[in-house]
């Protein structure tokens, strides 16, 4: 013989209604997850216990995906329906979903932090996890490439700084050279004057009373220059008959 048919009426006995609650709940959430998958089917099912403590499910554990998507479309109806957006009714309608919006976000937040997740089923932890191993492979890719730019702006930086150290060496190395020749030159003009100078004859000085022993004013009829002319080996003979003459 079946069941009698359940009269629905809230369940006075506390424990009772506990159970039926802790029954009817898994048993909600599984045909949500069987739709899910046979269907292929977007599902967002969110349940608060007496107490308020949260229970949902979501196709693929996106919760913030079907959120916005039925978002979206209940504006687009309202659009046609309710011209008038400012009325305190819409508003207050807009903060309530925006309110359970972050509740969501705060306790996805949590969950990708490790946090409450005593309530969540195989397939939910599964779910996280895959979206862990997503998050960390794209999380390590973006440093792979950022760690890659730092090493290629590190080597065109090194690059510029050996070629212009480079730079810098030719340029001493020429300048050394230059300085290196002109001091040669000057070397050279030195040793060239100081040998001018070393190989010139000494000239002594003319002494008069020893060319002419008789006195510049006495004639002795040329003979006295033309002797002192030809006993001076100092003196050029020219230079004597200039003075001479």
């Amino acid at each position: 013989m079946g069941r009698g048919r359940v009269q629905l009426k809230r369940i006075e006995n506390k424990i009772n209604r506990q159970v039926t609650f802790s029954k009817r709940r898994s048993g909600l959430l599984k045909k949500a997850n069987e739709i899910s998958i046979l269907c292929d089917a977007d599902v967002g099912l969110i349940v608060f216990s007496t107490k308020g403590k949260l229970f949902e499910y979501a196709t693929d554990s996106c919760m913030e995906r079907i959120l916005e998507r039925y978002e979206r479309h209940s504006y687009s109806e309202r659009q046609l329906k309710e011209p008038n957006l400012e009325s305190p009714a819409s508003w207050s309608l807009e903060h309530a979903k925006l309110k359970a919006r972050m509740e969501v976000l705060q306790r996805n937040q949590r969950h990708y932090m490790g946090e409450d997740l005593d309530n969540l089923g195989m397939k939910e932890l599964q779910n996280l996890e895959h979206q862990l191993d997503v998050s960390l492979k794209h999380i390590r890719t973006r440093k792979n490439q950022v760690m890659n730019e730092s090493i290629s702006e590190l080597q065109k930086k090194d690059k510029a700084l050996r070629e212009q150290n480079n730079l810098l060496a030719k340029k001493i190395k020429e300048r050394e050279k230059d300085m290196a020749g002109r001091s040669a030159w000057e070397q050279q003009n030195n040793y060239d004057l100081n040998s001018c100078f070393d190989q010139a004859p000494i000239m002594t000085s003319l002494n008069i009373s020893e060319m002419y022993p008789g006195g510049v004013g006495e004639s002795n009829g040329g003979a006295a220059p033309t002797q002192n002319h030809m006993s001076n080996p100092v003196i050029p003979p020219w230079m004597l008959d200039h003075v001479g003459g």
